[in-house]
């Protein structure tokens, strides 16, 4: 069942086929709040070849997505983002945090450092962590003599500024010295993780439920909600679903990308219910 928020709407386990900015607004006079937000926004960084740039491709419909057109400007794209973070401070929980994978183009390599330092200068959120994510496979950049073969991206771990030293994470308690000094597990910012959970026409620039699981168990504790506004195909909801205890609530803006996210939480809900009633 394709959703959009209305002013009976209940936001709990939830996927809302519409812009993220409206499904937030709704949240906002809801009073609603999420412990993380976690999320893989588009990139804004394609090439012709990659993304609808080109009046062919739009045409036609290739791409990285369905329905999204790739094609801000650098100044429409860090504003844009700027007013999201803007937003997220008003639904996020205090001491919550956001986890937004990014990662920078070849041809435009500026974009992603412009916008986290617009977000730093422009919002009430700095970067607690830089996470390395190291993917299993990469398509090597044979066209280039002198650049990288790309296969990391980055998930930036943003919390407010005035609670840089309080927001949450699960790190273990490891030792107490005698001065009352707490010693916390080594937990290192860096995940190795699947690219994602197979081949999509519909959106090729998806996450893994494996990356998702484990920024899960490293920052989200039980009875947490977690709120990804670009939710695509579900990933961070099938994650949430793995998980104990918590809940998703996501937005997309093509009705197709929410259909296809409505039959993975199908039939992860079933593969769970089978499992359970082996166990017992």
């Amino acid at each position: 069942m394709i959703r959009k928020t209305t002013d009976n709407t209940k936001f709990d386990n939830q996927i809302f086929n519409e812009d993220c900015r409206q499904t937030i607004q709704k949240m906002i006079q809801k009073g609603y709040k999420v412990d993380n937000i976690i999320t893989s926004p588009f990139y804004n960084t394609g090439r012709s070849s990659q993304c609808h740039t080109s009046q062919k491709s739009r045409d036609n419909h290739e791409g990285r997505y369905d329905i999204h057109l790739d094609d801000m400007t650098n100044d429409e794209y860090i504003q844009f983002t700027v007013d999201l973070f803007l937003s997220f401070d008003k639904i996020l929980q205090d001491n919550g945090c956001i986890l937004y994978n990014m990662s920078y183009g070849s041809e435009n390599t500026e974009l992603m450092w412009l916008t986290i330092a617009s977000i730093i200068q422009n919002t009430p959120f700095t970067i607690a962590d830089d996470i390395i994510w190291k993917k299993k496979s990469a398509l090597p950049n044979n066209v280039s003599p002198n650049k990288l073969t790309r296969i990391v991206e980055h998930v930036l771990a943003f919390c407010r500024k005035s609670e840089f030293k309080t927001f949450k994470a699960n790190k273990k308690v490891k030792s107490i010295s005698k001065t009352g000094q707490k010693y916390y597990e080594n937990v290192f910012n860096f995940i190795e993780a699947q690219n994602n959970d197979g081949a999509n026409k519909l959106n090729k620039a998806t996450y893994s439920t494996e990356l998702i699981t484990k920024l899960i168990n490293i920052y989200t504790p039980p009875n947490s909600k977690i709120y990804d506004p670009f939710i695509g195909t579900g990933t961070t909801a099938n994650a949430c679903l793995l998980a104990d205890n918590i809940t998703y609530i996501g937005s997309e803006i093509s009705k197709a990308q929410c259909e296809y996210a409505e039959k993975r939480i199908q039939a992860t809900k079933k593969q769970k219910k089978q499992k359970t009633h082996q166990k017992l």
